[in-house]
């Protein structure tokens, strides 16, 4: 069986605390000049890594995606809709989802 290597962030993580400090001040004090003298191009591996990484970021789509919209509502009913919410456990915007599809269900 193949033997895994650690990761930088494994190598790190197992340094001493004065030793993270000590890292860390050196990073904190870089300027931006210097950070970007440092870096380099992504490597085969490391882009599908990145590619891999930016695929997954965000909620996941549900049906067609999500639209955020502004929505005027009475402040009274928001808040009865904001504690029946907690009361469900569920968000505010589940909450109107739910109720669009029950009407337009309805009214189909």
């Amino acid at each position: 069986m193949k033997k895994q290597r650690k990761s930088d962030i494994e190598k790190f993580l197992e340094l001493p605390d004065v030793e993270k400090n000590r890292i860390a001040g050196k990073l904190d004090s870089e300027t931006l000049e210097e950070s970007l003298a440092r870096s380099r191009p992504l490597n085969a591996r490391e882009k599908r890594q990145w590619q891999r990484f930016k695929t997954k970021m965000g909620r996941p789509r549900i049906g067609k995606g999500a639209k955020t919209i502004s929505l005027t509502v009475e402040q009274s009913l928001l808040e009865q809709a904001d504690a029946y919410a907690r009361r469900h456990g569920i968000s505010r915007s589940k909450l109107v989802a739910q109720g669009l599809r029950a009407v337009l269900g309805s009214a189909a």
